[in-house]
């Protein structure tokens, strides 16, 4: 079985990816697709990595465990998603990296299916927002205990990327912006279930209803039923479209608060991020999605 795991990141689509891919169950699962619950799996996965200390499990534990969370008889393929699987938020941040521990607890957690295709997805954000969202989420931290002396100028994506792919090597990664999401969700959904391009997704917009004023998403709703967009870089034209003319600036635009910095270091931090991506997209075994 095809065992297709949704790191998140935090503060990236707040699981509007499997709660879409949970409301389509049923079309998934013609397509042998299993979308499990999450109850079902998310505690379940860190204890059997946990106790397995990152050792391989066995074949007959592998299934075990795929029986125990996989419900959908003959299923092909079985989403998880889970934006700690990395880390907690608290961890997020250490040692001067993004997700320090990410390769270790990736590793085990690919560990409990030996014999059984494991694929990555990963959403990227720029780190002047994604910091501040990331502390608002913390809670219990100063912003000094929080960053810990770590310069964010020096945090990278993709050396995250590329710890994941030296510790799960098998494992091809996805990745994307968060930033683009609202432009390539139905690529991004497509992606990680693995569902057939043809097959059409309800709360396929679902993205794009957070960010844009609702008059807006009803006409961008009918102009797209009665133009049905022949290709995906069609759609995105659309979209862009109607952003532009109705996006919801206070959804789209992030009130940043954070002590010492101005708005050169929010440019500079941006510039590298999109060097960064750049980088990323150039890693071998890193798929990019772009808009």
């Amino acid at each position: 079985m095809e065992i297709a795991i949704h790191l998140g990141a935090h503060c990236t689509d707040d699981e509007a990816l499997v709660r879409c891919l949970l409301k389509n169950r049923g079309p998934l699962s013609q397509h042998g697709i299993s979308v499990p619950g999450p109850a079902r799996y998310r505690t379940l996965l860190r204890d059997a990595a946990a106790q397995l200390g990152g050792a391989v499990a066995s074949a007959d534990s592998a299934q075990l465990l795929l029986d125990e969370i996989v419900e959908d008889e003959g299923a092909r393929r079985a989403v998880l998603s889970y934006d700690s699987f990395m880390a907690f938020p608290r961890w997020a941040l250490g040692r001067g990296q993004l997700y320090p521990a990410a390769a270790d607890r990736v590793g085990a957690l690919a560990a409990l299916f030996p014999g059984h295709p494991v694929s990555l997805f990963l959403a990227i954000r720029n780190p002047a927002t994604f910091l501040p969202a990331l502390f608002e989420r913390q809670k219990v931290k100063s912003v000094e205990e929080f960053f810990d002396g770590t310069d964010p100028m020096d945090l990278r994506w993709s050396d995250l990327v590329a710890r994941l792919r030296e510790g799960v090597p098998a494992a091809p990664l996805t990745v994307w912006c968060d930033e683009d999401t609202p432009l390539i969700w139905p690529e991004v959904l497509q992606a990680v279930s693995g569902h057939p391009e043809g097959l059409m997704l309800d709360d396929a917009d679902v993205i794009v209803a957070t960010i844009m004023a609702p008059d807006g998403f009803e006409r961008m709703q009918a102009y797209l039923a009665s133009h049905p967009p022949q290709t995906p870089v069609q759609r995105r034209r659309i979209v862009s479209a109607f952003l532009d003319k109705f996006a919801l600036p206070d959804r789209i635009e992030m009130e940043l608060d954070v002590p010492g910095w101005t708005d050169a270091t929010v440019a500079a931090m941006t510039a590298a991020y999109d060097a960064d991506c750049v980088r990323i997209a150039r890693m071998p075994g890193v798929r990019f999605l772009v808009p």
